[in-house]
C-alpha cells in the first residue's frame, strides 16, 4: 500500500483538532510540509497506508479503522468535560494530557460495562451527599468526613504519606469513586512540552462511576491533597483539573469560580482541620522546620500546610508562592515511572480494578 488512501479528511482534522495539535506540529513530526497535511485534511490529497499509520498510531493515539469512518465520531470534548475552567486555561493543555484524559474515559467506560452498569460501591458517596457552591468548606469538610467515617486520630496514626495515600484511596473506592494514576509526563525523546508537568490530577464526573485520575510523578502527599481537590469537584457535580499553578481562577467569574476557591479550601481544611491546626499553632514560630513537622503530624504536602497558613492570613501570597516553586523543582516521590512494570501498573489501576478484569465473569476485550 504505497500509493495514497482514502482516508476521511474530517476525521484526519478532528483527531488532530482533538489533541490540540496545529497543522505546523503534526507536519513536523511526519517531517512534511505544513500545506501537505492541510491537503490531506481538506481531501485534495490523501495519506498513503504508512503515513496514515504514523498518524493514527504515533501522533493522535486512535484505532487506524477511525480514520476510515464515514463521519466523525461523536466524544465528549474537553470543553465540555470542563466546562468551568476558563478557555485559556483549556488552550493550555498539552496534547499529552489530552491524551489521558481519552483514556481516563476508556477506564470510564470499562468500569461501568465491568459492573453491568450498577456501582459494586454499598455507599456511594455522591448519591448520599449533595452541596452548593456557597457552603462552607469547614461545613463540607466535616459532613464528609463523618461520612468517610475516618477519625482524625487515625489519620495521624498512619505511618507515612504513602500509609495515608493507600488508606484515603481505599476509603474513597469503597464509597463508590475509582481513582486511577499514571504518568503525567511523556518520554523525554517524545516530549513537546519543557519540564514536568504542572497538572497534578482531574476527575471525570459521573453520579454512579465518578473518576479521579492521579499524577503518579507528584510526590504521596500532594497526591493526596489531589484526590480532595477533584472529590471537592465531583460532589459539585463538575469535572476539573488540579494544578500547582491556580492564577487563571482571577479569570473566572460566578459559581465557576466560587467551586475552584471551594475546592482548595475544602482539600486543605478536611486534611488539615482548623480547630486542630490553631492547637498546634499557638506559640510555635513558623519556619520550614516547623512546617516539616506538620507536614507529618497530618501526613500531607508541606504545600498544603503552607495553604493553610495562607488561609489563616499568617504569610503573605507572595511568600506562598515562592515556596510553592522551590519545593515544585525538588524531587519527588513518584519518579519517572520505572522500575517493575507490572508493579506500576498495579498501582495505576488499583486493586480493586484489577480484580474485577481478572474475574472468571469478565469478558472486557482491548483493556489499557
Amino acid at each position: 500500500m504505497s500509493g495514497p488512501i482514502s482516508a476521511n479528511p474530517q476525521v484526519l482534522r478532528w483527531a488532530r483538532i482533538s489533541l490540540g495539535l496545529s497543522q505546523k506540529e503534526v507536519a513536523q513530526r511526519m517531517n512534511k510540509k505544513v500545506r501537505e497535511v492541510d491537503t490531506w485534511e481538506r481531501g485534495e490529497e490523501s495519506p498513503t497506508y504508512i503515513q496514515l499509520e504514523t498518524l493514527a498510531y504515533k501522533i493522535y493515539k486512535r484505532p487506524i479503522a477511525l480514520f476510515f469512518f464515514p463521519e466523525v465520531p461523536e466524544e465528549e470534548t474537553i470543553e465540555q468535560e470542563f466546562r468551568t475552567l476558563p478557555e485559556d486555561e483549556l488552550l493550555r493543555i498539552p496534547p499529552w494530557m489530552r491524551y489521558l484524559l481519552r483514556k481516563a474515559r476508556v477506564l470510564q467506560l470499562n468500569v461501568a460495562e465491568l459492573y453491568g452498569g450498577v456501582s459494586p460501591a454499598k455507599r456511594r458517596i455522591l448519591h448520599d451527599l449533595d452541596f452548593a457552591p456557597s457552603v462552607a468548606a469547614i461545613d463540607m469538610a466535616q459532613q464528609v468526613r463523618t461520612y468517610l467515617g475516618i477519625e482524625l486520630a487515625q489519620q495521624q496514626a498512619w505511618r507515612n504519606t504513602e500509609d495515608a495515600l493507600k488508606h484515603w484511596r481505599d476509603v474513597l473506592e469503597e464509597c463508590g469513586v475509582f481513582i486511577f494514576k499514571d504518568t503525567f509526563n511523556p518520554p523525554r525523546s517524545k516530549r513537546v512540552d519543557t519540564g514536568d508537568s504542572p497538572f497534578s490530577g482531574f476527575c471525570l464526573y459521573d453520579l454512579d462511576f465518578p473518576i479521579i485520575y492521579v499524577n503518579n510523578n507528584n510526590a504521596k502527599s500532594r497526591q493526596i491533597f489531589t484526590l480532595f481537590h477533584e472529590l471537592a469537584h465531583l460532589l459539585m457535580h463538575t469535572g476539573g483539573i488540579d494544578t500547582r499553578q491556580d492564577n487563571y481562577i482571577a479569570y473566572m467569574t460566578g459559581d465557576d469560580r466560587r467551586i475552584e476557591v471551594l475546592c482548595n479550601l475544602f482539600a486543605a481544611e478536611f486534611l488539615v482541620p482548623s480547630h486542630d491546626f490553631e492547637t498546634h499553632l499557638a506559640g510555635v514560630s513558623i519556619d520550614d522546620r516547623a512546617i516539616e513537622n506538620w507536614a507529618s503530624l497530618y501526613c500531607v504536602s508541606r504545600e498544603t500546610i503552607m495553604r493553610r497558613l495562607l488561609d489563616q492570613g499568617r504569610m503573605s501570597q507572595q511568600y506562598y508562592e515562592r515556596k510553592v516553586r522551590q519545593w515544585s523543582k525538588e524531587q519527588t516521590e513518584g519518579g519517572s515511572g520505572g522500575g517493575n512494570y507490572y508493579l506500576t501498573k498495579g498501582a495505576y489501576l488499583g486493586e480493586r480494578y484489577i480484580e474485577i478484569v481478572f474475574s472468571p465473569t469478565c469478558n472486557i476485550q482491548g483493556l489499557p
